[in-house]
């Protein structure tokens, strides 16, 4: 069962919804849900010990449920006659999908690890103690194009 409710997309939604939404909304968010324990499998324990907010999850899930309702055909932009409008991508996929900021509050990170294996040169092995030889970098995917090391 998913933390948040009907009622927290309703709210959010800023509509009654009817008994058909009603039933969609529950199933959306019970979606939702699998989504964010499929990253987050021990979700419960972290609600449970505090390292996550019920109320975090209760709003990342309903915020989810309720791009989707707003726009279910994922529409960026319209236009009839003179008049056009436009939403932002990045809100209207269409998809019920999480941001990576949602993401982030909820302590998924965004960062990736490298691990490269060097191989000591001859000189380097007589010439130094034996260390590891295992060096790490850490980037994060909201770098430029050109990632560079934090």
């Amino acid at each position: 069962m998913a933390y948040a409710s009907a009622t927290d997309v309703q709210d959010r939604l800023g509509r009654v919804l009817d008994t058909a939404e009603t039933a969609q909304v529950t199933a959306l968010l019970s979606d939702v849900e699998i989504l964010i324990k499929a990253r987050i499998p021990d979700l419960d324990d972290k609600v449970t010990d505090g390292d996550v907010l019920a109320d975090v999850v209760i709003m990342v899930e309903a915020n989810a449920v309720v791009r989707l309702m707003r726009n279910p055909d994922g529409f960026i932009s319209e236009t009839d006659g003179n008049y056009s409008y436009q939403k932002s991508g990045k809100l209207a996929s269409g998809a019920l999908e999480l941001l990576d900021f949602e993401w982030s509050l909820l302590g998924v990170s965004s960062s990736m690890f490298l691990i490269t294996m060097k191989v000591k040169t001859p000189w380097e092995e007589l010439s130094a103690p034996a260390a590891s030889s295992v060096d790490y970098a850490q980037w994060t995917t909201n770098d430029p194009m050109f990632w560079s090391p934090l």
